[in-house]
């Protein structure tokens, strides 16, 4: 089965002026020559995005398409019309989505989080911004401490919508955020805490525990090599300038300051702390 929307691994079935038809089981599915990759030959496997073409076509491309279907992806207009808005795919076609499927009027140059899916009616990739539904936290994939995929969603009151590994709706709170992130940001972080009466999740940046210190004692260890092994900062310091010297949480930097004490590669002095 050929998957629409979607990468597929294809032989070459036979080769032409105009490109290589790929094996659907069919009469073969057009990979154009501009895409065809070098020295291709009958039997070859290659892997492609399936679409249709602007009359309506079956199509392939070696193209990297910026979505699939299934996926949720933060993506620019690049046209508008009367019956809805043309989104960026990376792709020969843009993604369409009508009006009745925009939350508000969409504009030209703006970003907006969509999902991607097949239309029933036409069988061609379509884009919705009503998919909230689908994010559904009744039976969680995910569990306490697991490290995720995350998209930066809307903002809140006490901090930012999340959407987690395409699946669920998580929430990080503002006084957990210790780097600059804006809405349609792709990172990862790890789920907190999971309420089980109501499977809603905590999210925070970045890895959990001492992988996660790990990675900022380089950065300390980064910063005391360019200031010749002293810094005036220790774990008196306000969290303010540590947050605006080192961008992390005052806990974590004194999490960090301990691992490295520890392992003897720092010391503390009256003023900060040195290497050793």
């Amino acid at each position: 089965m050929i998957k629409i929307g979607d990468y597929n691994l294809m032989k070459v079935q036979r080769i032409l002026e105009f490109g290589v038809y790929l094996d659907d089981g069919k009469k073969g599915i057009l990979l154009p020559n501009r895409w065809v990759p070098e020295n291709s030959k009958v039997g070859d496997e290659i892997n492609v995005f399936i679409c249709h073409d602007s009359e309506d076509r079956l199509i392939a491309t070696t193209l990297q398409s910026k979505a699939k279907v299934g996926d949720i992806a933060f993506l620019k207009v690049r046209t508008v019309t009367e019956i809805g808005a043309f989104l960026d795919l990376g792709l020969m076609k843009d993604l369409f989505v009508p009006r009745s499927q925009q939350r508000g009027e969409m504009i030209v140059g703006g970003n907006y989080f969509v999902l991607v899916k097949i239309d029933e009616r036409t069988s061609r990739l379509v884009g919705t911004e009503w998919f909230e539904h689908e994010l559904n936290n009744d039976e969680l994939t995910v569990k306490e401490l697991e490290e995720v995929d995350l998209k930066i969603y809307r903002k809140t009151e006490i901090g930012y919508a999340v959407i987690v590994n395409d699946k669920h709706l998580g929430l990080i709170y503002n006084n957990e955020i210790y780097q600059p992130i804006a809405i349609g940001d792709s990172t990862k972080g790890y789920i907190k805490k999971i309420y089980t009466e109501t499977n809603k999740l905590d999210v925070v940046l970045g890895k959990h525990g001492y992988q996660r210190v790990e990675t900022e004692t380089e950065k300390i260890l980064r910063l005391l090599k360019e200031k010749n092994g002293t810094l005036p900062y220790n774990d008196k310091t306000s969290p303010e300038i540590i947050y605006s010297v080192f961008g992390m949480s005052k806990k974590t930097f004194k999490m960090a300051l301990g691992n490295l004490y520890r392992q003897q590669k720092i010391a503390f002095t009256n003023n900060g702390i040195e290497l050793v």
